[in-house]
């Protein structure tokens, strides 16, 4: 009897062992599985110029150290539909942005976002956060995106004033051309009021022209002056290649700031629209005109019907003439100034029209008309038409 309680005794204590074990097993798995995972905060590469660096080096080393917090690496995921394939199809993109406010707001282009399901926001010290639409605008190819993030994280980039900037005037890009991500390329502005097609029908004015090496992944970055202010968003490259031309393209800062604005409180924006298709002036125009060899101005070429154009009185062009292979016309309306202000081309009245008015507000058209009569028009702008 004895022998048997031994045994009992034994088999007890051994299965409070193991349930014992067993609970301490639990509690650690269980311990471990709650704990929050903490990762320390990664240093930012700091660049130090060495002793025999130029002034000029380290002039850019230097503001290279204090932007490159505000410039952000994006990478998207976007759904597109094919036309023989019925499943839904994904591709991968990626482009550059920047800090825009304390806020969170990143610009970007619209293109690099475009039909976006996924945004990844990469800063410079691998913080990686999920980035939100906030408004998009393919007329001007911009887009304004929101990352949660705490204030003392996020460090913005000043926009400056785009109408001070002039021709030689040093640029600095930084972005991730083919995925090198924070690259910086250096150079001039080589022009400016230069018009570039939209992502639609209609043309962006007063857009930088730039020497400095911008290439795919650039696009939505910050084109820089020495001070570190963003003079325009680069947005296009003139190449036959894909790749850098020394010819690149940047939205100018001002109409950033307007179209940014207008994202970030209605999450759209309005542009104004007067309705008429023109051209530049010519030497052939010049001649069947019998205009001074200094004339300037855009040429009407097409008046939209019931458009602000028509309602204020501008006129289709009459008949067509043919000089030497270029079209010019016999009785056309040239737009000479507007508000008081001359305009060159197409490309003046385009940029005044985006960054100078509102939908609603009429301005004051200067037409020579036929060639021999100066007129002034009240146009009454409209909202562009949605397309």
């Amino acid at each position: 009897m004895n022998e048997w309680v031994k045994r009992i005794v034994s088999l007890a204590t051994v299965a409070l062992l193991m349930l014992g074990a067993f609970y301490v097993g639990t509690m650690v798995v269980a311990t471990n599985a709650s704990r929050t995972v903490v990762f320390d905060a990664l240093q930012p590469v700091i660049v130090t110029p060495p002793p025999d660096a130029t002034d000029q080096e380290r002039q850019l080393a230097e503001l290279y150290n204090s932007v490159v917090k505000s410039v952000v690496s994006i990478e998207v995921v976007a759904q597109f539909e094919h036309p023989t394939v019925i499943d839904e199809q994904f591709a991968q993109s990626g482009g550059t942005g920047f800090v825009l406010d304390t806020d969170g707001h990143i610009v970007t282009n619209y293109h690099v976002v475009e039909g976006a399901v996924q945004i990844a926001v990469n800063f410079y010290d691998g913080t990686i956060v999920r980035g939100e639409v906030v408004g998009l605008d393919p007329d001007a190819d911009i887009a304004v995106v929101r990352v949660d993030l705490p204030v003392e994280e996020l460090v913005p980039l000043p926009l400056a004033d785009s109408s001070q900037l002039f021709v030689g005037q040093t640029t600095i890009a930084l972005g991730s051309p083919f995925g090198r991500d924070w690259t910086m390329t250096t150079g001039i502005i080589s022009a400016l009021g230069r018009t570039i097609r939209g992502l639609n029908i209609y043309s962006i004015g007063e857009v930088i022209q730039t020497d400095t090496a911008i290439n795919p992944g650039n696009s939505g970055g910050p084109l820089l002056n020495l001070r570190g202010e963003v003079i325009g968003v680069n947005a296009q490259i003139a190449s036959e290649v894909r790749a850098n031309s020394g010819v690149g393209f940047a939205i100018p800062s001002n109409l950033v700031r307007r179209v940014a604005n207008a994202l970030i409180e209605k999450g759209q924006i309005d542009y104004s629209y007067i309705g008429i298709q023109g051209g530049d002036m010519t030497l052939a125009q010049i001649e069947t005109m019998n205009l001074p060899n200094n004339a300037h101005g855009i040429v009407v070429g097409f008046v939209e019907e019931d458009s602000p154009a028509a309602r204020g009185g501008l006129r289709n062009p009459g008949r067509e003439r043919t000089v030497d292979g270029i079209t010019a016309y016999a009785n056309a309306d040239i737009i000479t100034a507007i508000n008081g202000l001359p305009l060159r081309d197409m490309s003046d009245l385009i940029a005044y029209l985006a960054s100078q008015t509102q939908p609603g507000q009429t301005v004051t058209l200067t037409v020579l008309r036929d060639g021999h009569d100066m007129i002034d028009l009240p146009v009454t702008l409209t909202s562009r038409p949605t397309q």
